[in-house]
Order: C-alpha cells, then sequence, then structure tokens
C-alpha cells in the first residue's frame, strides 16, 4: 500500500500540485490556504470542548468570527494579526487525549499515513463535520473541495520534497508521523530522551 501510495503521490498528486502552483497566483494559492484553515479551525474548536480545552475552544472560535466576517469567509487570515494563533485538533486527538495513546500504525491508500486510532477519528470527524450542518454542499461540491484542498495542501509541501530520504521511506514516513501525531496529542509536552542524560557532553559538538 506504501508503495501505491508513493507511486500516486509521484505521477498524479505532485506533477498536479506543481501545475497548480504554477498557474496559481501567490496571493490567490494563500486565499484558498487560508479558506481551508478557516474551516478546520470550525473542527478545532469542536474537539477543543471534547477534550476540555476551553480556552483554546475560546481561541479557534474566534478565529472562525473575525476569518469569517472581516477575512472575507477566511480567504485572509485577519484573526492571526489580533494574537489568535491557530491550532489544530480533530477526533483522533481527542481519543488520545483521553487515553488511547497507542495504536496499531496503518497506510491508508490515497489517505497515506494513520493509526486505528486516527482512522477512526478521521470517519467521525468526516461524518459530524460542522461546516456540513452550516453550509449545504452537494456531493459534488463537497469532492471538488476536497480535491482543492488536498491540492492546494500537497503544493504547500512542495518544498519538502528534497528533504525526504530516498532510502527506507516507509520507516521515515512511519516515525515521522508517530511522533508528530504525538506531539499533537500532548500539545508539544513530550519527553526529552536526552534531559535526563547527565553525562552527555554537548561541548563535543
Amino acid at each position: 500500500m506504501f508503495v501505491l501510495n508513493d507511486n500516486l503521490d509521484e505521477y498524479l498528486a505532485t506533477p498536479l500540485a506543481k501545475l497548480y502552483r504554477f498557474v496559481t497566483p501567490g496571493f490567490v494559492d494563500k486565499g484558498v490556504t487560508n479558506f481551508f484553515g478557516n474551516l478546520n479551525d470550525v473542527e478545532t474548536f469542536v474537539n477543543s470542548l471534547l477534550q476540555a480545552k476551553f480556552h483554546n475552544a475560546v481561541v479557534s472560535l474566534n478565529r472562525v468570527i473575525y476569518n469569517t466576517v472581516f477575512g472575507i469567509g477566511g480567504l485572509f487570515d485577519v484573526a492571526t494579526s489580533f494574537g489568535l494563533e491557530a491550532s489544530d485538533e480533530d477526533f483522533g486527538q481527542t481519543l488520545g487525549y483521553w487515553g488511547y495513546e497507542e495504536s496499531t500504525y496503518l497506510v491508508l491508500p490515497v489517505l497515506g499515513p494513520s493509526t486505528v486510532r486516527d482512522f477512526s477519528g478521521q470517519i467521525v470527524d468526516y461524518v459530524a463535520d460542522p461546516v456540513d450542518y452550516l453550509v449545504e454542499f452537494s456531493t459534488e461540491e463537497s469532492i471538488a473541495l476536497k480535491a482543492v484542498d488536498l491540492i492546494d495542501t500537497r503544493a504547500d509541501l512542495l518544498a519538502a520534497n528534497n528533504l525526504l530520504f530516498k532510502e527506507d521511506r516507509y520507516a521515515f514516513f512511519r516515525s515521522a508521523y508517530l511522533q508528530n501525531r504525538n506531539f499533537l496529542i500532548k500539545d508539544g509536552e513530550v519527553e526529552d530522551p536526552f534531559a535526563d542524560d547527565e553525562d552527555f557532553d554537548y561541548e563535543d559538538f
């Protein structure tokens, strides 16, 4: 499955992302990214409430209000200039927050790296997406929006292509994904493996 996704990325997603980047003016690309970020803030608001992170919920809700009203439907991120920083919470993180931390790693077709916990969370996020209850999209519109979101996200990651290892890419992606999810679930409060290493001499570097 990893090889399939790798080939899809190399021969389909990456060319589409490069074409998108080539034909899309910078300010339009930024507006598209902001638009989907605004939708994501709604999801973050809901999951912040579910995790009892009430301050984060208030910030996320205010971001949605500011960017929707003053940012022309989310095309401009005016909330950040007011000190309302974006965060990212989803139902997979909510499950992790309430104790479901360890989970089997999966590689899903097209969707890529995940775990049993996070895939379950993705299903809940999709079915219970609050945006669908606020704005009525047709099936075709929903598919089109998701496609644009994926291409825009891939375009934003083009610069990282040269940073990826050519050897043992599966292990690299697995480790990076699991570490990132652990970081998000714990809000950055992860253990430093060198914190208790009193014999480590940093002056050697």
